[in-house]
């Protein structure tokens, strides 16, 4: 989830264990101890698909934030000696907030690898967008009002950071309910055709739970579509777009390939791009991404290569023809493939005429995807 949210969730959780005890430094700490594991975006794993599949590995697992979590309280307590507060309490505000962060992320599709050492599946229910304000909203609500309140009506101010936490808990309840809705009427519109055995990702459309995005993968593309909970027709309409996989062939044993192949639990695409197509230098971070501060270069240089470099694409963020994680792994020229070293194609941002477009089909409009979006834009 997003950074707010995180500090949000984070904050309610310190309110609720320590709140009536120190007030505000409870939600301090607690907002600090919730935006900690993320901050594994600044470590560098070396190149784009390590930093992209590590980011969500050690530092969301649940025993190993378990392991970490007595010393961070350890520091707390050392920097807070005269609150009056036991170590074990900082322990246990330590322990929620640490833990709930990474619970939270593995509602969203990324991935998060909850089970480590034990297990790196990367848990990704995808039943919530990375930024959703129905879930944001009642922690910001409840811990505002607890903060205002502490002091003379300390009892209502738990009341209301209570009634924040039950809200947005009770909301990705919600999120599942809608999703597996959702699940049947994909499942029941595929039963009579050939794609009744394909895999299948329904995920929560930009910043709500009422529209979801679908994607229904075949041996030579992807189908896509999206659905409303308040469709009248009984099914989904989905439109096809065309997947290269073949040139992956050759990189079977790839590592590079395998681990994204792994990583999206099959849910890519494979295309050979335009020569020019504009790659990021080096391997930029997470927060690069985000800020926008990607720089970026063509990736061949005119003259030294007429290959077409061939770029993989993990189908589950973002939307056609606008993806949030693309990599060139290989260049196809002279009828061969070749692995190279791998770039990250910086994501690729939808226009603004995509929100209008997302509002009016929530509300069941019987919207087509506009033609133009099924192009997959080129950079250069």
């Amino acid at each position: 989830m997003d950074s707010l949210t995180q500090i949000a969730l984070g904050a309610a959780v310190g309110t609720a264990v320590l709140g009536r005890k120190i007030g505000a430094r409870a939600a301090l700490w607690g907002a600090v101890c919730g935006t900690l594991p993320d901050l594994d975006v600044l470590v560098p794993y070396g190149d784009p698909v390590r930093d992209f599949t590590f980011h969500r590995a050690e530092s969301h697992s649940l025993f190993w934030l378990t392991v970490a979590s007595p010393f961070i309280a350890w520091i707390i307590a050392r920097l807070q000696r005269h609150a009056r507060v036991g170590f074990r309490e900082w322990w246990l505000l330590a322990w929620l907030a640490l833990v709930t962060h990474p619970l939270l992320d593995a509602f969203t599709v990324y991935g998060t690898q909850l089970l480590l050492p034990f297990s790196d599946y990367p848990v990704g229910v995808g039943s919530v967008f990375i930024i959703d304000p129905l879930y944001t909203v009642p922690l910001l609500v409840g811990l505002a009002a607890a903060l205002r309140l502490r002091s003379r009506d300390p009892g209502g101010a738990m009341r209301w950071n209570a009634a924040g936490l039950a809200l947005s808990t009770l909301y990705l309840a919600w999120t599942l309910a809608a999703q597996s809705h959702v699940e049947g009427v994909v499942h029941r519109t595929l039963g009579a055709t050939p794609l009744a055995q394909s895999r299948v990702l329904v995920t929560a459309a930009p910043f709500n739970t009422l529209l979801w995005r679908v994607v229904v993968m075949d041996d030579g593309g992807y189908h896509e579509g999206y659905y409303s909970l308040f469709d009248d027709r009984p099914g989904v309409r989905l439109a096809r777009h065309a997947s290269d996989t073949s040139l992956l062939e050759p990189l079977r044993h790839d590592w590079s390939v395998r681990r994204l192949a792994w990583f999206s639990k099959g849910f890519y695409g494979v295309r050979a791009a335009p020569a020019g197509i504009r790659v990021a230098n080096g391997s930029p971070g997470t927060v690069d991404q985000l800020l926008g501060l990607v720089e970026t270069a063509a990736a061949g240089t005119p003259g030294a290569s007429t290959g077409a470099p061939v770029v993989m694409t993990d189908l589950r963020m973002g939307q056609t023809p606008w993806f949030v994680f693309s990599f060139v792994v290989a260049e196809h020229a002279d009828g061969r493939v070749r692995p190279v070293p791998v770039l990250q194609v910086p994501s690729e941002r939808p226009p603004t005429t995509v929100l209008p477009w997302l509002w009016q089909r929530i509300w069941g409009d019987s919207l087509p995807i506009p033609q133009e979006w099924r192009m997959s834009p080129i950079s250069s």
